[in-house]
C-alpha cells in the first residue's frame, strides 16, 4: 500500500511540475508573439508613411508628435 501511495504522490508531483513548465513556455511564446506583432505593426506603419510620401512627392511631411500624442504612445507601450 505504501508503494502505491508513494508512486501516486511522485506521479502527481511530476504532473504538476510538467504543468508549471508548460505554463512558463506558453508565457514565453505569448511574449514573443506580442513582440512579433508589435514589430509587424511598426513595419507596416513605416511602409505606409513611405508610400504616402512617395505618392505625394513629399508634399505632406511627417509632423512632429504633440505632447499629448507622446503621452498616449508612452502609456500604450507600458500596457504591453
Amino acid at each position: 500500500m505504501k508503494l502505491k501511495t508513494t508512486a501516486l504522490l511522485i506521479t502527481s508531483l511530476l504532473v504538476l511540475a510538467g504543468c508549471d513548465q508548460a505554463e512558463k513556455s506558453a508565457q514565453q511564446l505569448m511574449g514573443k508573439a506580442a513582440e512579433s506583432a508589435k514589430q509587424a505593426i511598426d513595419d507596416t506603419h513605416k511602409a505606409a508613411e513611405q508610400a504616402i510620401s512617395d505618392a505625394t512627392g513629399g508634399l505632406i511631411s511627417k509632423k512632429e508628435p504633440s505632447a499629448e500624442d507622446k503621452r498616449k504612445t508612452e502609456s500604450s507601450s507600458q500596457e504591453i
